[in-house]
């Protein structure tokens, strides 16, 4: 697989979309494609985040804007060392994710995972030991801006194997012009 970018310019690629679409499953997909290092978004959530949402409240920016600096400061770091980094990360507004393409110098992508709200729903019903309610899936669709019309953004439909959903995030990505 080809990236947009050579060997001298690596590129963050940011797994993103609601809780239940994927992204971890796609991250670590993609990342044993590209061999590139994968980074769980999840895993650097302050303990006081992970309580709030387990209890079923939705964070606010002022929750995130940290963790979110986090995941920047990670990706700018692998970037330095010239890797190419995979990054599993809700990224549900425009604003985080400028924040997170200015952590690495412009050189972001997404993969947005896109899929109905019922397969959603159903997917988060279907894990186990996830932290995420199912009751907090309608808050993080109704701060979802849709990021398709943003530079080096691809978009996946998730209504698919995770195998298909890698493949489709691999071609779409080598397509990109940055």
């Amino acid at each position: 697989m080809s990236l947009p970018t050579d060997a001298r310019t690596p590129l963050a690629i940011i797994v993103m979309g609601v809780s239940g679409c994927g992204k971890s499953s796609i991250g670590e997909g993609l990342a044993a494609r590209l061999k590139a290092p994968f980074l769980e978004g999840d895993s650097l959530h302050p303990e006081a985040n992970v309580e709030k949402m387990a209890k079923g409240t939705p964070l606010t920016d002022e929750d995130r804007w940290p963790w979110l600096k986090l995941i920047g400061e990670r990706m700018h770091a692998a970037l330095e060392k010239g890797q190419t980094i995979i990054v599993s990360c809700s990224a549900l507004k425009k604003s985080y994710r400028d924040l997170l393409r200015e952590a690495t110098g412009h050189r972001t992508a997404f993969v947005y995972l896109e899929g109905s709200k019922d397969l959603l729903t159903r997917r988060m019903g279907e894990r186990t030991g996830h932290f995420m309610p199912v009751s907090l899936l309608e808050s993080q669709l109704a701060t979802l801006e849709n990021p398709s019309s943003e530079p080096l953004v691809v978009t996946i439909d998730i209504d698919r194997s995770i195998e298909d959903i890698v493949d489709a995030a691999v071609d779409a990505l080598a397509s990109l012009k940055p």
